[in-house]
């Protein structure tokens, strides 16, 4: 990839970022979700440069890298797992490995994916900011893969499992140097990597195709449902189902599928998606 292209490309997650902070960063901000990824560095750059007060904020990152951008930046953060009870945060913002037409996410490339989907099932909405490549008509078009998160003892036998419902050849994640073993997560669970053909949408199905898994076709929640439910898998990298405000309307706190997707074009223009109502 040239030098051009990069600068490009990073300079159309900026403008996705800064237009989303700006459309949805809340005036008075109690608190807020910050997502992992390449995207988000450029959120947090875009909230400073709001000028808004942020000293009674509190800023809720899903790893590691997340908590040393908001430190960086002079923000408070605080862990989840030390929010008082009944703390609903006020938005949370977050990258995406892909994203398809009716806004199913596909995220975990990072191995954040549970702590991701933590924050924004606390948050009132949850906003997607990533550039165009991003897109897609349906997920598994040009990622090729679901990240899994599972319990170290449990690996193989979801390895197993998940080739019987129709997974290509899925594998447990290495570390950057493959002989350190598998890469281990905050959790210290593994991450499996599930190879799937493209995921049928909601609309898909409407249209009579079958996404219960014949031949290893799947609908996008069907699949998360059913993944989720082996024994020995903690969460996985399928972001799909209600918003928050759908959730809300149903008495839930928030929901996994973001309200609104923020997509930088490389000619710097910002193209929104946002979810039915």
């Amino acid at each position: 990839m040239s030098a051009a292209l990069v600068d490009a490309i990073e300079a159309s997650k900026r403008s996705a970022a800064k237009t989303a902070v700006a459309n949805h960063y809340p005036k008075d901000a109690r608190y807020v979700g910050i997502g992992s990824g390449s995207t988000i560095v450029y959120v947090v750059e875009a909230i400073k440069e709001l000028g808004v007060d942020t000293s009674r904020t509190l800023y809720v990152p899903t790893g590691f890298q997340s908590k040393q951008l908001i430190v960086s930046a002079g923000l408070t953060p605080v862990t989840f797992d030390s929010l008082p009870e009944g703390t609903v945060l006020d938005v949370a913002f977050d990258g995406a490995d892909e994203v398809d037409e009716e806004l199913n996410c596909i995220k975990g490339g990072g191995a954040c994916l549970f702590q991701e989907k933590i924050v924004a099932l606390q948050a009132k909405e949850f906003i997607c900011v990533a550039d165009s490549r991003k897109l897609q008509s349906r997920l598994l078009s040009n990622w090729k893969y679901i990240p899994i998160e599972v319990a170290p003892i449990a690996a193989y036998r979801v390895l197993r499992e998940l080739k019987k419902i129709g997974s290509i050849e899925p594998v447990i994640r290495l570390r950057g140097v493959p002989k350190e073993g598998p890469l281990k997560t905050d959790q210290d669970f593994f991450i499996i990597d599930a190879p799937f053909p493209p995921l049928l949408t909601a609309s898909d199905v409407a249209a009579g195709k079958n996404g219960n898994g014949v031949n290893g076709i799947w609908e996008v929640h069907t699949l998360a449902k059913t993944i989720k439910e082996m024994p020995g898998v903690l969460e996985v990298g399928l972001f799909s189902g209600l918003t928050g405000p759908q959730a809300q309307a149903l008495g839930a706190v928030g929901g996994q599928k973001p309200v609104a997707a923020y997509f930088g074009l490389p000619d710097g223009t910002v193209t929104v998606r946002k979810a039915a109502a």
